[in-house]
């Protein structure tokens, strides 16, 4: 006779909802970027009907995990596999892009196959992209497997719901936390230790934006904290290493502390507040 811990457990099996393993869901993601990207590919196509047959069977793979979670999908599992894989071009698009500019910020990058063959913040990034548009589509789970198995390996972790523009670039990037209702904009660039986070709300109003927006060229650098639903960084602003901010910053700044809060515009004046306590 079982113990009744043992039956319990058993019991919780037996009436779970049926779920893809995350095992088989990361194995798809390094197919998928293996075919994106030949710097991932583990191995080498060696003519175009070759080729088109592997990425058929990832499109197969993807409706055979879809499919697992089919009660709670908002659409078939072939019509979200088809758009999924009708979005892959332009995100291929922004991911090039993303790796160029991580070449550009970086000194020490030599080549784009460098960028995107082990550098974490790309890795990151690209499976960022991918997880988003599963959550546009309103994928269950699937997102937070994706955007988990990233964190697991880079130590960045951005929510699949962020809204990212173009040309993004973490640099380094262990410690990089990335809220759910982050807005960015395009040629950000942020280094290691970034906290782009949430003001402390009650559990139902999850759904509102509780997480700030940074505005085109911003950069921010090492262990800075930025947070808030209504904090805005402007446009061309510089963020210093290890600053706490819970308000907005005007465009054109240059924030940092000396024991005080100073924003430095580019016109040469400067604004000056105490740093809040909390």
């Amino acid at each position: 006779m079982q113990p009744p811990f043992i039956e319990g457990l058993f019991g919780a099996h037996l009436n779970a909802r049926q779920i893809p393993a995350p095992s088989q869901v990361c194995n798809w993601l390094n197919g998928l970027l293996g075919v994106l990207f030949p710097e991932y590919a583990d191995h080498r196509f060696h003519n175009l009907r070759e080729f088109s047959w592997h990425y058929q069977q990832l499109q197969i793979e993807l409706h055979n995990i879809l499919d697992t979670i089919r009660e709670d999908l908002p659409r078939p599992a072939r019509e979200l596999e088809e758009a999924f894989m009708d979005r892959l071009p332009e995100v291929h698009q922004r991911l090039q892009r993303d790796a160029e500019a991580i070449l550009r910020g970086d000194p020490a990058a030599v080549t784009i196959t460098e960028v995107i063959r082990t550098y974490p913040g790309f890795y990151a990034i690209a499976v960022f992209r991918l997880a988003h548009e599963f959550y546009q589509l309103g994928v269950p789970l699937i997102p937070r497997i994706l955007t988990e198995h990233a964190h697991g390996k880079t130590g960045i972790d951005i929510h699949p719901g962020a809204q990212v523009g173009d040309n993004f670039c973490i640099d380094h990037g262990t410690g990089v936390v990335i809220g759910e209702t982050c807005i960015i904009g395009n040629d950000v660039k942020i280094y290691q230790g970034v906290t782009l986070g949430a003001l402390s709300v009650a559990k139902e109003l999850a759904k509102t934006k509780r997480h700030p927006t940074i505005e085109d060229r911003v950069v921010i650098y090492s262990g800075a904290t930025i947070l808030g639903g209504e904090t805005t960084i402007g446009r061309d602003t510089i963020i210093g290493g290890n600053v706490w901010i819970t308000r907005s910053v005007p465009p054109q700044s240059r924030v940092y502390y000396a024991g005080y809060e100073r924003m430095r515009h580019l016109d040469g004046s400067e604004t000056t507040h105490i740093s809040e306590e909390f």
